[in-house]
């Protein structure tokens, strides 16, 4: 048998607070009851219970005083509050401040029960998702973000880092590919060690190999003086390897005989040269794609796809975007000397609808200049430089909008890939509209909304509240 929940019922009438009891005799709570708001208060902190069955009136004030008291607290309980017939604006008052569910006067054993089972089960929900919380981080190494997304990011670098095997990282540009490589290194065992990092895009494929390898004096026009080479410098820590399906093929074959044998030889040099390194690489291409077309090597495919890592996109991070932009906003708003501490809600919004094709990068490059060209306190959403025809997830009309020489111009796999992200909305926004459709539905009643929605009535107070205060505060 679960422990006891601890109730303290707050009803002023002795024959009704007898007849609760008994509806309760057989249920799993230990009740204390109190006839009063003083004595209410006087209990509540030697008691400390998990739910309060609130009388609204009393004869020593308003229960809702009362209510607003155990908001405050760190840990509140879950308050049912009890009103008279027709006093539904009371309820609705005590919903809206934070009452689990309201009760109107009279009700039966069943009522109750259902009634306080419910408040008992978000008490028991909230506990499990604050436990969740608290195991979830909400950065790691240099990155920022709490989403389901990154938790599986960061548990995949915790695993591998401890280890030699090869990481593999994939990921559109701009989700933060040598981030995660850096991290990778600064949780192993080489951690005391190089890390060096090569853009295997950005060097010429002439320069690549002596970038790789170094080379001697001598050894080709300019080389007027010996050079140690990437592979050199990492021994004993980690090689980074960006963009490692650009690299020549040729390059390739001479890049798997190192993989394998951990010996190269410098350029212009015949002394063969061994070094100890961890190899971690990264592509915004996918590689199989590569392998397939001919321009990547299937055996060095392999031979580096032992643990792969894939970076998601911001658009899959969920409300990630809003604490990395919050955590830009403190940065350039600080080196800039501007007041800037928030976003408007509606900035919020139009961030959380944009899909962000340059990712991570792109949102520090708005937040950037948006801090820089703007006074103020608040990022209003003109201040955000975003293309919103050709950004936002649900511009349904976008498509019918586009010239067809801008629709000869897109390719037939990104059309499928706009078309992909923009019928994909954010799940806030599902929920809204969902509440909205269930409450149209039923004429506006809120109860009978919550119960084909299957959620408590309070559920739906709130967020139909909260909404209410982000328009407010819009305007």
């Amino acid at each position: 048998m679960t422990d006891a929940l601890k109730l303290l019922m707050v009803e002023d009438s002795p024959s009704l607070a007898a007849i609760y009891n008994a509806y309760l005799a057989e249920e799993n709570y230990q009740i204390i009851t109190v006839d009063s708001l003083g004595r209410a208060h006087a209990t509540l902190d030697a008691f400390v219970p998990d739910l309060v069955l609130l009388d609204i009136e009393l004869p020593d004030g308003n229960g809702i005083d009362f209510l607003d008291h155990t908001m405050t607290l760190d840990t509140p309980p879950k308050v049912v509050v009890m009103t008279a017939h027709g006093t539904s604006d009371m309820a609705v008052n005590a919903i809206q401040i934070g009452a689990s569910d309201f009760l109107t006067k009279p009700f039966d054993a069943a009522r109750l029960k259902v009634t306080l089972g419910n408040a008992a089960a978000q008490l028991d929900l909230g506990k499990q998702i604050e436990e969740l919380s608290s195991k979830q981080r909400k950065s790691y190494a240099n990155f920022i973000g709490a989403s389901n997304a990154m938790q599986t990011v960061y548990q995949t670098i915790d695993s591998l880092a401890p280890s030699d095997a090869t990481g593999f990282i994939v990921g559109e540009s701009g989700t933060g590919k040598e981030l995660a490589a850096e991290a990778i290194h600064a949780h192993s065992p080489r951690s005391g060690k190089e890390f060096v990092a090569i853009n295997c895009g950005a060097i010429p494929g002439e320069l690549m190999e002596s970038e790789l390898f170094g080379h001697v004096k001598g050894a080709f026009t300019g080389a007027s003086a010996a050079r140690e080479g990437a592979a050199s410098i990492a021994n004993g820590g980690t090689l980074f390897l960006d963009e490692i399906c650009e690299m020549d093929l040729e390059l390739q074959k001479k890049l798997l005989r190192f993989i394998q044998t951990g010996t190269f030889r410098k350029v212009g040099s015949n002394t063969l040269e061994t070094v100890d390194v961890r190899f971690v690489c990264a592509t915004n291409r996918d590689p199989l794609v590569e392998v397939r077309e001919g321009r990547f090597r299937e055996d060095l495919f392999y031979r580096l796809h032992v643990v792969p890592l894939r970076l998601p996109p911001l658009r899959e991070r969920d409300r990630d975007i809003l604490l990395i932009a919050r955590h830009f906003l403190d940065i350039y708003a600080n080196q800039s000397s501007k007041n800037f501490t928030s976003f408007s809600a509606a900035a919020e919004e139009q961030m959380l609808r944009y899909v962000w094709p340059g990712n991570v990068r792109q949102l520090q490059n708005v937040v950037q200049q948006a801090v820089v060209l703007n006074q103020g306190e608040q990022i209003e959403i003109d201040m955000l430089a975003l293309d919103v025809h050709q950004g936002l997830v649900d511009d349904a009309e976008r498509e019918d909008n586009t010239s067809p020489k801008d629709k000869a111009s897109t390719t037939e796999s990104e059309q499928d890939d706009l078309a992909k992200r923009r019928a994909i909305k954010p799940l806030w926004m599902v929920e809204k509209r969902a509440i909205e459709a269930a409450v149209t539905a039923c004429d506006g009643n809120i109860n009978r909304a919550a119960g084909l929605l299957e959620v408590a009535p309070s559920t739906l107070y709130r967020k139909r509240q909260a909404w209410i205060n982000e328009i407010d505060v819009d305007e």
